[in-house]
């Protein structure tokens, strides 16, 4: 048997040699950020969610002064778009290299060259697995962001 594998009746966490406060601490989640606000009502969403070595961002809009940016071109929202979701990895403890997955939704399929010229500014090197789709769902923004991070801990 290879070293590693795990025996039956084994789970990996065991086959890691874990202690059993390390395998509490992996089966917890953390909250990340206080309470998404967004045009004064408060969404019933966590910003981000740490499971694990992973971190989950909820889905990012534009947003100035704390509501939806309905002016701008897809290039200006894609930036303050991707901005907000950089304070939400820096309270994980992140950056925009961690992020191993991406989901964007556009309202327009003609937007897409213009959201991915951003896109590429902030993630230059080795960029994040990512899925695009155009969603008539959002109403009010052009974009929205979703990302999972891979951070060990």
């Amino acid at each position: 048997m290879r070293a590693g594998t795990p025996v039956r009746g084994e789970g990996v966490l065991e086959s890691l040699g874990q202690s059993k406060e390390e395998k509490v601490m992996a089966k917890e989640k953390e909250i990340i950020g206080g309470p998404v606000v967004i045009g004064g009502r408060t969404i019933t969403v966590s910003r981000a969610v740490r499971a694990g070595d992973f971190v989950y961002l909820t889905g990012q809009v534009p947003l100035v002064d704390g509501a939806p940016m309905t002016t701008g071109t897809i290039e200006d929202q894609t930036r303050v778009t991707l901005d907000a979701i950089g304070e939400t990895l820096e309270l994980a403890g992140c950056d925009y290299g961690d992020v191993v997955k991406s989901m964007v939704w556009l309202r327009d399929r003609a937007d897409f060259p213009g959201f991915n010229e951003v896109y590429g500014v902030y993630f230059p090197e080795g960029p994040p697995a990512r899925s695009a789709v155009v969603s008539d769902l959002l109403v009010d923004v052009r974009i929205e962001i979703e990302v999972i991070v891979y951070k060990p801990q």
